[in-house]
């Protein structure tokens, strides 16, 4: 039974029972309902500032394991970024400058690093400083890489030309003179032996019979063959590609045709003296441009060092050219 509420009557000088009517009643049970309500609101606003609910503490776990995941990855993209480094040195400064390659600019490696924010829909959280710093951090990474992979294509390119270019160019002597002793006439100003004056020798002179083997000195294809009447003879010029070409002159005969592809070492005539020749020789060209080059150049496949020396000494002299 609830407990009755009395009030003190002064002009009676006498308790008198309160008697609440129904809508006082109701009003009085609002206002107990709302201060209970405002009570607990304000309990709950205290629980969850000062305590974390289940859910709150397992997101925390998990906020805090991933900020040690990008600190981990920092720290590889790190140890990448250095290992990068070394490559973009080693490809500059090695594998590019073997092949005759200019070394990659920094502007290029860095390409695309600039310009539109590509990070606002990270910002506005509260790791987003590290989170835009590792994403940075690993597109730059890929933008190196991309470029780091087009540049050793470029250099596997090379490499095949240059495999190439090697087998191409000039590099043994088209008569063989192991002994040295077939080499008469060396490039450059040399008195001609039909008009006994001093004119350039665009190539060198060796000695040889009649009928002996002529070869390629390097891969190539032939572009003319057969007699001129410009005092070569019968001759033979390969175009080896790279601007470099060979003319092989005053043969006896002719063992290719226009158009033919040859290897070096290949045989492609016999030494002769056709044309204005005054006794059995090859008188051997090297033109690179289209301008003759000293043919004792690119001996370099076939003579050792020593030789090498003996072959520039020799044509260094100044003498009679055989033609």
């Amino acid at each position: 039974m609830p407990k009755s509420k009395y009030k003190f009557d002064p002009q009676s000088l006498s308790y008198e029972r309160i008697v609440l009517s129904k809508g006082q009643r109701s009003i009085k049970l609002i206002k107990q309902l709302g201060a209970t309500m405002v009570i607990a609101s304000i309990l709950l606003l205290v629980l969850s500032v000062f305590f974390d609910t289940p859910d709150e503490r397992q997101q925390k776990r998990e906020n805090k394991q991933l900020l040690a995941q990008y600190e981990i990855l920092n720290g590889k993209l790190q140890r990448m970024e250095s290992t990068m480094d070394q490559i973009k040195q080693r490809d500059d400064n090695i594998y590019r400058t073997i092949f005759g390659a200019e070394p990659i600019s920094a502007s290029v490696r860095e390409a695309g690093s600039g310009g539109v924010n590509l990070y606002s829909d990270l910002e506005g959280y509260s790791n987003s400083e590290l989170v835009i710093f590792t994403s940075k951090k690993l597109d730059r990474m890929i933008r190196q890489l991309n470029v780091q992979f087009k540049s050793y294509e470029e250099v596997v390119n090379l490499a095949e030309e240059k495999e190439v270019f090697l087998a191409s160019i000039p590099a043994i002597s088209p008569v063989a003179d192991k002994d040295l002793t077939r080499f008469a006439s060396g490039y450059g100003y040399r008195i001609h032996p039909i008009y006994r004056t001093r004119k350039m020798h665009s190539g060198i002179d060796l000695t040889a019979p009649t009928g002996t083997e002529v070869h390629s000195t390097g891969d190539g294809k032939i572009i003319k063959v057969g007699y001129t009447l410009g005092g070569y003879g019968k001759r033979i010029i390969i175009d080896h590609g790279f601007g470099y070409k060979t003319l092989y002159a005053h043969l006896n005969d002719i063992h290719v045709t226009n158009g033919q592809k040859v290897k070096r070492g290949e045989k492609i005539g016999e030494v002769g003296s056709t044309g204005r020749s005054t006794a059995p020789h090859l008188h051997y060209e090297v033109r690179k441009n289209n301008k003759t080059e000293n043919p004792v150049n690119y001996y370099y496949n076939d003579l050792t060092p020593e030789q090498y020396e003996e072959v520039i000494s020799t044509s260094s002299r100044t003498n009679m050219s055989f033609d």
